[in-house]
């Protein structure tokens, strides 16, 4: 499935790990510690209350993409603003959040403004993952990467740029003052809905108990948005690897690097350090890599890394790692091949952040993976405990983990119950070039509807690239049920491809179909146009017992 790569730099949140654990330098004035859990408090002005039926079906497993709930409800929601409800326990807090990444900050501030008593927990800074080792500082690295073909391609332009070197050290520097910037607006979102911040690892005792610093607060509601946290593969040298945590701190930019993975992280690593001017190789194990996207996407990017000088090579992984005395790594692979490198990254996944946190006894189910298995409006088998973004191991994106935490507050403290959604969720990979997706994939459509869909796509050259000549190639598909005529996926690998697809997931969302797209006048001259353009659709054919790489 597309988004179960594990690798979804989004919603996580980060705890239990020292500075050192994650590479980042003592005297970094953005972290000293990494960790999820955290807390916040208002007076309380309301109370609250519903009435719900619940049944836990412990043999339904989590689907990324195609998101089934792994809790069966039957609700009858009773949800009163009464605020002279006499509670059968005093607790210190209507709602306690534990992390304090993108999701758990926007459940806790709404939760605060719906006139809830909240408090959230922290150890490290706040933002969670996103914010300080994930989704904001990957693309501010991005961008940066993006220069080194800029200046190449200006000179076809007429421009005559001298490019002396890159400062890597200036990156960094410049990248923590934003994320330390950022750390100052969510506090201030906090303090502003009257949120209490309490700083430390949180420790669930029971189902309403929550110890901090040797300290206990109850809570009537429990919500759980603790993140996730990279997995290393258990093979000999391991303590040599880095993962993406570590990579926004190194000290310097490594001559070449060994990125293990074939997820969102991976692939953009590899995109960014290539054009940082640092020789990658690339390993996965399977037949291709991103998994669950469309098979003409990941053919297509493929080809395009391979162009653009990285060494990408399937099917192979490494089984051990050997540091030799000059610090150079030697990576023993499945092959037999032996490569070398400065650095070698795993990207392989991410696990869900439950160590130390005591769930054990609050009673909280758990699947297969380790996740919290909640039901469609992200409550547990637990009445009163709750939980959002990666570590239910849904769908693992930053804007996922946040609707999720608004649809909670809303739902409980908001006389407002409402369900997030997980289907048609947009997404990008900041590759080089830029994937923008949304909808089913052509292997998924053809199984849900039974072949019975149309295809449209096109690849060319952006006009921007006919004076530089430069390789590089843009790709449209657009998927079509035959008897609805509804576009049911979009799939584009282009520069702008991520903006596209935030619009295309609009469209889709109000069920556009492919006569609206052809109605459309194009905007010209623009690559976009091309998707209100393409009339022809490929041929038919059948993918009916065709295994999916």
């Amino acid at each position: 499935m597309k988004l179960n790569l594990g690798v979804a730099f989004c919603s996580f949140c980060l705890a239990g790990h020292t500075s050192r654990d994650i590479g980042i330098p003592k005297t970094c004035s953005l972290v000293k510690e990494f960790s999820t859990y955290f807390l916040l408090s208002k007076s309380p002005t309301h109370s609250f209350h519903k009435r719900q039926s619940y049944s836990c079906n412990p043999q339904r497993s989590f689907g990324i993409r195609r998101y089934v709930d792994n809790i069966s409800t039957s609700r009858g929601f009773s949800w009163r603003m009464n605020t002279q409800q006499v509670h059968s326990h005093s607790y210190d807090y209507d709602l306690i959040v534990v992390g304090a990444g993108s999701g758990g900050v926007r459940a806790a501030r709404i939760a605060g403004t719906h006139g809830a008593k909240v408090a959230v927990i922290e150890k490290a800074a706040l933002g969670g993952t996103c914010v300080n080792v994930g989704c904001i500082p990957k693309k501010l690295f991005v961008y940066s990467s993006h220069f080194s073909h800029d200046f190449e391609d200006s000179k076809a332009y007429g421009w005559d740029v001298e490019v002396k070197n890159f400062q890597w050290k200036r990156l960094v520097e410049n990248k923590d003052k934003e994320i330390h910037r950022l750390n100052g607006v969510y506090e201030k979102l906090l303090t502003n809905a009257g949120v209490n911040i309490i700083r430390g690892h949180a420790y669930l005792c029971d189902a309403h108990t929550v110890q901090v610093n040797e300290r206990r607060y109850t809570c009537q509601y429990l919500l759980i948005a603790a993140g996730s946290w990279p997995t290393i593969p258990d093979i000999p040298g391991k303590e040599h690897a880095i993962t993406s945590n570590e990579c926004f701190y190194l000290e310097k930019l490594p001559e070449k690097i060994i990125i293990v993975g074939g997820g969102y992280i991976a692939v953009e690593f590899a995109g960014i350090f290539h054009s940082l001017g640092v020789s990658v190789t690339q390993l996965y194990r399977g037949p291709l890599f991103l998994r669950g996207f469309d098979e003409d996407v990941r053919e297509f990017l493929a080809h395009q890394m391979k162009l653009d000088g990285i060494d990408l090579r399937f099917q192979v992984n490494i089984t051990r790692i050997d540091k030799q005395s000059d610090g150079t790594l030697v990576c023993t692979l499945t092959d037999g091949n032996v490569v070398r490198g400065d650095k070698v990254m795993f990207a392989t996944g991410r696990h869900p952040r439950l160590e130390d946190l005591g769930i054990e006894n609050t009673g909280v189910h758990l699947g297969s993976k380790n996740e919290i298995l909640v039901d469609e409006y992200s409550k547990t088998n637990i009445d009163n405990i709750y939980a959002i973004g990666d570590i239910t191991n849904r769908i693992q994106l930053t804007p996922v983990a946040i609707a999720e935490g608004h649809c909670f507050a809303d739902t409980i403290f908001g006389n407002n119950p409402r369900r997030p959604s997980h289907e048609n969720v947009p997404t990008a990979v900041f590759s080089n070039p830029c994937i923008g997706t949304v909808g089913l994939t052509e292997e998924e459509a053809r199984e849900k509807y039974d072949d019975l869909i149309d295809i449209y796509k096109t690849s060319f050259r952006p006009l921007k690239h006919t004076l530089t000549l430069r390789e590089e190639k843009t790709f449209y598909k657009l998927i079509v049920h035959r008897e609805t005529r509804k576009v049911i996926g979009a799939h584009l690998v282009s520069p702008e491809a991520a903006e596209l697809a935030q619009l295309l997931g609009v469209c889709m969302k109000a069920g556009a179909t492919k006569e609206h797209f052809d109605a459309t006048i194009g905007v010209h001259p623009t690559s976009a146009e091309e998707l209100v353009t393409m009339r022809v659709k490929e041929p038919e054919k059948s993918t009916k017992n065709r295994n999916a790489l």
